[in-house]
């Protein structure tokens, strides 16, 4: 299937804008970048991700890519865990959750999009798939990100640690000197994005594409 085509195709095609959130324009255009990025084939592996040159100096790369093979940000009604390959559809449905707000959109709709982002985030920082985020995970991927950043340099380290206390002060509170914290639930995490504008910070860039059309 190198593109779409067919009466079939069509069908199908408005099936996913409306299961996605994108147009039926967006639609070809990823589908078009699913198959240059899959050599053509059907399936798209975790080295044809790795193989994105924006990719190669993000310091999160290994969780972006790991994101698009976790079942949790494809199928909800699917088993925890990973799979080695995806389609088409599947690559769609997680490339979703970077789509930027649309120009007209109600509260509610700006609200499920925030919700959906952060769950993808989530996902991202629970490395280890076990639906919390231990403070070591958040300190994690906290210095991954700063650390190949040239102005921060060697307070990385630091400003991770300074990070994963503040998250421990806002998810703990006042603990009682027996409890033990087991992590960061998505609960908690939703309290220490409050005022934190994750519906535009979360692209597409680095896939190449074009954010003019991808914003109509």
């Amino acid at each position: 299937m190198g593109a779409f085509h067919s009466r079939a195709d069509d069908n199908y095609i408005r099936h996913l804008a409306k299961k996605t959130g994108f147009s039926v324009e967006q639609v070809e255009i990823l589908h078009r970048r699913f198959k240059q990025l899959s050599r053509d084939e059907d399936t798209l592996q975790r080295g044809h991700l790795y193989g994105i040159p924006d990719l190669e100096s993000n310091p999160i790369r290994t969780q972006i890519v790991a994101a698009f093979f976790d079942k949790r940000n494809f199928d909800k009604d699917s088993p925890q865990g990973t799979v080695q390959e995806i389609g088409f559809e599947q690559f769609l449905t997680v490339m979703s959750h970077f789509r930027p707000l649309k120009l007209r959109m109600t509260e509610e709709q700006r609200e499920q999009l925030r919700m959906e982002k952060l769950q993808f985030l989530f996902n991202m920082y629970d490395l280890d798939n076990d639906g919390k985020i231990s403070l070591e995970e958040y300190r994690h991927v906290v210095y991954e990100l700063l650390s190949q950043n040239p102005q921060i340099g060697n307070e990385s380290a630091a400003i991770a640690d300074a990070a994963m206390l503040e998250a421990a002060r806002i998810c703990m509170g006042q603990m009682e000197p027996d409890e033990v914290y087991e992590g960061i639930t998505f609960q908690d995490f939703l309290k220490m994005w409050t005022g934190i504008d994750i519906e535009t910070k979360m692209h597409v860039r680095f896939l190449k594409m074009d954010n003019t059309t991808l914003c109509k």
